[in-house]
């Protein structure tokens, strides 16, 4: 009969978070405000419809707000 051994876990801390709290309420913000009609998009100001268009235009403010999150893929 094999006997149980301990099982050893990895001493790797945890991750921290990628977005902070605040960016994800300035996308909150953003989401709210395409929902409603509100949200234009930059030079053109057309009326936003596409939610991960939204996503980035929360995303993008909350950078120039200086928020902890990652920087946009290139």
């Amino acid at each position: 009969m094999p006997t149980k051994t301990a099982r050893k876990y990895s001493t790797k801390k945890k991750s921290a978070r990628k977005y902070s709290p605040a960016a994800g309420k300035s996308v909150e913000t953003e989401m709210k405000a395409m929902k409603k009609g509100q949200l234009k998009s930059g030079r053109s100001g057309k009326k936003v419809t596409n939610p991960k268009q939204a996503i980035a235009i929360g995303l993008s403010k909350a950078r120039k707000a200086g928020k902890k999150v990652p920087p946009p893929k290139s």
